[in-house]
C-alpha cells in the first residue's frame, strides 16, 4: 500500500493562490436528517484563499470554492443543497469512496483460498464498495487546527461482511485545508482479517464553476505513459498498453474534448474517458505530481500530487440532465470531471497489478494533495 508522506506538504509544495487569507475554526451547522431521522451536519472550512463545505454523510465535499483571476469565487465541484438528493441517487458527488474505489469485475475475489462474493451496483460487477459504499456511511467528525492549518477528521468503521468484505476496517480520513490554500488528504484503515482496500474521493470538477457547461474546452495533462484498456463492462482486461498514439495520451497536454469522438473500441465501451492511467512514477513514500487541470476562461488550475499509483480519469459521460444543482442548473454529459487517485480497478482479480491487500498487523496509508492557483 502507498505511504504517508511526513511533513505538512509531503514532497511536493502547493502554491499559494496569489493572495492571503486567515484560516477559519471548521464551523458545524445541521445540514439535514435521514429518513430514520439521523442527523447529518455540515462543516464549513476557509484557509488561503479556499472554502469548502463537508457533510458528515458519506464524507462529501459538497463544495469547495476558489478565485478565478480576477478574484471572483466560484464552487468549482458538482453537488447537492439537500441531504434527499444524495441519497435519492447521486453519482457520487464528493464522496470518500471504499471499501474498494472502482471496479471489481463480476463482484467477486479470491483471497487465502476463500471466496468473497460482493455487493453488486452496475451491472454484473461491484463499483465503489457496492450498493451501500463509504459514500452512504455516516462519518464521525472531528475539526482541529494545526499552526497554520484547519481541518476535519473523518472516522468509520466498517464491519466484517459488509457490502461481502472480510474483515472489521477502521477507516480514519483528514482533510487539511493548508495555509497554501491546498486540499489534502490523508488515508488510513487497519483491519482486524486480511481484506482488500482500495479508498479514494470523488470529487466532479469544473473549475468555470458548476453548472456553467462543459468541461472540454479545459487543458489536461496526465504524467502516464500507459493506461488500462477495459471491456465492455469496464473491466481491465489485463496487461497497461502504451499510450502513444492514442486519444488516451495526455503528457504533454491537451484539451478535455480534443480526442474525445475519435472512433476508438476504448472511447466507445466508456461513453467517452472511463478508465485507469498507470502513472510514470509508481506507488511513492509521499505525494508527487501527476496531473493538471486548467480552465483558459476564468484561469484557475487544479494540480494534483499523490502517493498512489493509479488515476481514474472519468469525462462525465454518464451526467445525463437529469440532475439539477444548487444553482439550478442540470448536469449533462461532460459538465465535469474526475480525477481518482488510486489503486488499479479489478486488482484482487489481477496479480500483475499493484497489490490492494491488507492484513492484520498492517496500516493503509494514502495521500493526495489538490492545488489551487
Amino acid at each position: 500500500m502507498s505511504s504517508r508522506s511526513s511533513g505538512p506538504a509531503g514532497r511536493w509544495s502547493a502554491g499559494p493562490l496569489g493572495f492571503s487569507t486567515r484560516g477559519r475554526n471548521p464551523v458545524k451547522e445541521l445540514f439535514g436528517k435521514l429518513a430514520d431521522g439521523t442527523e447529518i451536519h455540515r462543516w464549513s472550512l476557509e484557509n488561503g484563499g479556499t472554502r469548502m463545505k463537508v457533510l458528515s454523510y458519506g464524507g462529501i465535499v459538497q463544495s469547495l470554492r476558489t478565485p478565478d483571476r480576477e478574484g471572483r469565487y466560484a464552487d468549482i465541484s458538482l453537488g447537492f443543497d439537500t441531504v434527499e438528493d444524495y441519497v435519492a441517487g447521486s453519482p457520487y458527488f464528493g464522496a470518500l469512496i471504499g471499501r474498494y474505489g472502482n471496479r471489481i469485475g463480476a463482484g467477486r475475489f479470491t483471497l487465502d483460498g476463500t471466496e468473497y462474493r460482493l455487493s453488486v451496483n452496475d451491472g454484473d460487477n461491484s463499483l465503489h464498495g457496492g450498493a451501500a459504499g463509504f459514500d452512504r456511511a455516516v462519518w464521525d467528525v472531528e475539526p482541529f487546527t494545526d499552526g497554520p492549518d484547519v481541518g476535519l477528521r473523518l472516522s468509520h468503521t466498517s464491519a466484517d461482511g459488509e457490502q461481502g468484505y472480510p474483515g472489521t476496517l477502521d477507516v480514519r480520513v483528514t482533510y487539511t485545508l493548508t495555509g497554501r490554500g491546498a486540499w489534502r488528504v490523508d488515508y488510513e484503515a487497519t483491519t482486524d482479517k486480511a481484506t482488500v482496500v482500495n479508498l479514494t474521493s470523488h470529487v466532479y470538477w469544473n473549475l468555470a464553476g458548476e453548472g456553467s457547461g462543459s468541461v472540454h474546452d479545459h487543458e489536461l495533462t496526465i504524467a502516464a505513459s500507459r493506461y488500462t484498456p477495459v471491456d465492455s463492462g469496464l473491466i481491465p482486461t489485463g496487461e497497461p498498453v502504451e499510450v502513444a498514439g492514442t486519444p488516451f495520451d495526455f503528457r504533454t497536454g491537451k484539451t478535455v474534448g480534443a480526442d474525445l469522438r475519435e472512433a476508438d473500441r476504448q472511447l466507445l465501451y466508456a461513453k467517452g474517458f472511463d478508465h485507469n492511467w498507470v502513472l510514470d512514477k509508481g506507488a511513492t513514500a509521499g505525494p508527487e505530481w501527476v496531473a493538471t487541470l486548467t480552465d483558459p476562461a476564468s484561469g484557475r488550475t487544479l494540480k494534483i500530487a499523490t502517493t498512489e499509483p493509479g488515476l481514474q480519469f472519468y469525462s462525465g459521460n454518464f451526467l445525463d440532465g437529469t440532475l439539477v444543482g444548487p444553482t439550478g442548473r442540470s448536469y449533462r454529459q461532460g459538465d465535469a470531471l474526475c480525477l481518482e487517485t488510486q489503486h488499479f480497478p479489478d486488482s484482487p482479480n489481477k496479480p500483475s497489478y499493484p497489490s490492494t491487500l491488507l492484513r492484520p498487523g498492517q496500516t493503509y496509508r494514502s495521500t493526495t494533495i489538490h492545488s489551487f492557483t
